[in-house]
C-alpha cells in the first residue's frame, strides 16, 4: 500500500486566543463541542482519527479534555439548534463537520473558535475571508468533493470503457453538495461525451428505488455524490451495486472498504486527524484567525478487485499501477 501525503499548510500560525476554557473554574476540563450532520454509528474510524489528532496535540478525551457530541442523524435542519446547544454549554471550541454544520456554528457564535471540515470552498461559501489568513473565529480543513468529478468520471470511463449513460446519485436535501456535484459532473460529462441521468435519494427506501430506476432505464454505470447521508449509507449502496451488477464510482475509500468498486478522493481520516490537531492548538491558545485553512493536495485511488470480479470487470493494468491501494 502506498500512502500519499494528503494535506499541506498554507502560511504560518501564531498568537493566542482568549479561550472560554480560561474562564472555567480551576480543575474543570476544557470542553470541545463536536457537531456532525450524520450519526455516530457510521463514523467510528473517523472519530478515532479525530481523537488521534487531538492526542498528537496533547489532549486525551476524559483525561484533560471533554467532548460534547451533537449528531443530527441526517436531519440537516437540526444543526442550528444543536449548534446553539453547544454555545449554551460554553464549550471552548466547536468542531463542525460539513459546510451546513460550519454555517450553523458560525451563525450561532462569533466568539467561540470553530474548526470546520468541509468539501466546499470555504472562501466562496463565506466561511472565511482567505485560506492563508481566515480571519474571525473560523478555520479548518477543506477537502475537495464535487471538484474531483472530472477525474472520477475519467477513471470510471477507463474501468468501464463501453459506458455512455451514467447515473448520478445525489441527496436533494443537501442542497450545497447536490448543486456543486451536478454542476461539475454535467460539465465534465459533456467534454467526454457521456449522457447523465440524475437519481435522487434522501432515505434508505429511496436508495432502493434509485437502483430499481437504474435497472429500468438501462444505465451503464453509477456516480455516487459526496453528501454525508450517502456516506452513512455506504454499506447499503455497495450491497445494492453488487446485487444489481452496477459498476459505481465513489468519493472516498470508506465506500470501497464496504465493498464498493472504486473511489477517488481525499483521505477523510487524514482530514479528521488534522481537525483534531487544530482543536488542540486552539485549546493551547492559538487564534483560529491565524491558523491557515488546510487543503487536500494529493488524493487516493482505491479499487476493490474482488468487487470487480463479481461484476465481471477486468481492471486495466494502468489503473492497478496507479492505484494507491487494491483491495483483494
Amino acid at each position: 500500500m502506498r500512502r500519499r501525503e494528503f494535506i499541506t499548510l498554507i502560511g504560518g500560525a501564531a498568537g493566542a486566543w482568549p479561550l472560554a476554557a480560561r474562564a472555567q473554574q480551576p480543575g474543570k476540563l476544557p470542553t470541545i463541542g463536536f457537531l456532525h450532520p450524520a450519526s455516530p454509528d457510521a463514523n467510528p474510524d473517523r472519530l478515532r482519527a479525530f481523537r488521534l489528532g487531538l492526542r498528537d496535540a496533547g489532549f486525551v478525551e476524559s483525561q484533560n479534555v471533554t467532548i460534547e457530541y451533537r449528531w443530527a442523524d441526517n436531519q440537516v435542519d437540526r444543526l442550528p439548534e444543536l449548534a446553539e446547544e453547544l454555545v449554551g454549554r460554553q464549550v471552548s471550541v466547536i468542531i463542525a463537520i460539513s459546510y451546513p454544520a460550519a454555517l450553523a456554528a458560525k451563525t450561532a457564535t462569533a466568539a467561540i473558535p470553530i474548526v470546520f471540515m468541509a468539501a466546499e470552498d470555504p472562501v466562496k461559501q463565506g466561511l472565511v475571508t482567505s485560506l492563508a489568513r481566515p480571519g474571525g473565529n473560523l478555520t479548518g480543513v477543506n477537502f475537495f468533493g464535487a471538484e474531483l468529478a472530472p477525474k472520477r468520471l475519467e477513471l470510471l470511463r477507463e474501468l468501464v470503457p463501453e459506458a455512455s449513460r451514467i447515473a448520478v446519485l445525489v441527496d436533494p436535501t443537501n442542497r450545497m453538495s447536490t448543486e456543486s456535484t451536478l454542476r461539475d459532473v454535467e460539465a465534465a460529462s459533456r467534454k467526454i461525451g457521456l449522457q447523465i441521468q440524475v437519481l435522487n435519494a434522501s432515505t434508505s427506501r429511496e436508495i432502493d428505488a434509485a437502483f430499481v430506476n437504474f435497472s429500468r432505464k438501462k444505465l451503464d454505470a453509477l456516480f455516487i455524490g459526496s453528501a454525508t447521508f450517502l456516506m452513512d449509507r455506504r454499506v447499503q449502496l455497495a450491497l445494492l451495486a453488487a446485487a444489481h451488477k452496477v459498476p459505481a464510482t465513489y468519493p472516498w475509500r470508506d465506500f470501497v472498504e464496504a465493498g464498493g468498486l472504486m473511489s477517488y478522493g481525499a483521505s477523510l481520516r487524514e482530514a479528521y486527524s488534522q481537525t483534531g490537531m487544530y482543536a488542540g492548538r486552539i485549546l493551547k491558545g492559538t487564534k483560529p484567525a491565524e491558523l491557515p485553512v488546510m487543503q487536500s493536495t494529493r488524493f487516493e485511488l482505491v479499487i476493490n478487485a474482488q468487487t470487480a470480479r463479481i461484476l465481471g470487470l477486468t481492471v486495466p493494468q494502468t489503473l492497478l499501477a496507479t492505484a494507491d491501494e487494491v483491495i483483494e
